[in-house]
């Protein structure tokens, strides 16, 4: 097994991850330094993408690329990184290997070959907005979740009682992911495969965005008058780019309504103005 890491300046980190979803849909692993991000992948000799693209995109923000050898018992040690999380006090995120626990509803994800556990702080900051809104509003109703990865934002609002719960992601192997993921945990999500740059599916009252910066900028290009849900959870965007992602979705008719933070990452809330 081989990794595979790219690291760049902290400015350039979500072009580089951007193109690195295209060119490795198995799965990402991120770690922040002092004044750079490593982006690592994982993979057999000759089966890991040619990078050079990474370098192009990074520009002058490109560091380095470094490949190591992993030791032959990764496939064992990689569960230890894997933990239980609890989320907002109500929902309980864990892989299959570690026990329920009382009083929190049960999520359960296994890493695989798509995105999202639930760990990293952008699902974590969707989950916490989606249970302000299922405290607010119990009676839930349809739910479009954008991006869907491993389909953690999608089974947890079922859960939150929201459905149909409709779920789309440019991977298949995220659409295969949030299926097999829907069948462990009994919940029943409709997974569709879509490029959103190509164009958008027909939104639901509350749609969920856990995408990129660049992303979610192309998605507010495409919203119109007669496809704007009533509540819309964005994250997957730095700090930084809060007002930018913001001020997009205000032009089409959203209004902000709250912003959340967690480290470098942070969340919108917008809602259809009246």
């Amino acid at each position: 097994m081989i990794r595979l890491a790219v690291r760049c300046r902290p400015d350039q980190a979500e072009i580089v991850l951007a193109e690195l979803t295209v060119l490795a849909p198995n799965g990402v692993e991120e770690e922040r330094g002092t004044d750079y991000v490593e982006f690592a992948i994982y993979g057999g000799e000759g089966e890991l993408p040619d990078l050079g693209a990474l370098e192009v995109a990074a520009g002058d923000g490109f560091v380095e690329l470094v490949s190591t050898e992993v030791p032959d018992d990764w496939a064992d040690r990689w569960q230890d990184f894997h933990k239980p999380v609890l989320v907002g006090r109500r929902l309980w995120l864990r892989p299959s290997w570690e026990p329920v626990q009382e009083g929190a509803i049960d999520v359960i994800v296994d890493p695989g070959q798509a995105f999202g556990t639930g760990a990293h702080p952008t699902t974590r900051l969707c989950l916490e907005a989606l249970i302000a809104l299922a405290e607010g509003d119990p009676g839930g109703g349809p739910l479009t979740d954008l991006g869907t990865g491993s389909g953690v934002l999608a089974i947890a609002a079922a859960k939150l009682g929201w459905g149909p719960v409709h779920a789309y992601d440019h991977e298949q192997l995220s659409v295969e992911a949030t299926e097999a993921n829907a069948g462990i945990n009994q919940v029943s999500i409709e997974v569709t495969r879509l490029n959103f740059r190509e164009g958008l599916p027909s939104l639901a009252t509350t749609t969920v965005a856990n995408l990129t910066a660049p992303i979610l900028l192309i998605v507010a290009d495409q919203l119109s008058a007669g496809n704007l849900p009533r509540t819309l959870i964005c994250s997957g965007l730095l700090v930084e780019e809060q007002d930018l992602v913001s001020e997009a979705f205000e032009a089409t008719g959203m209004s902000e309504v709250s912003r959340a933070q967690d480290g470098d990452w942070a969340s919108l809330v917008l809602r259809l103005a009246a």
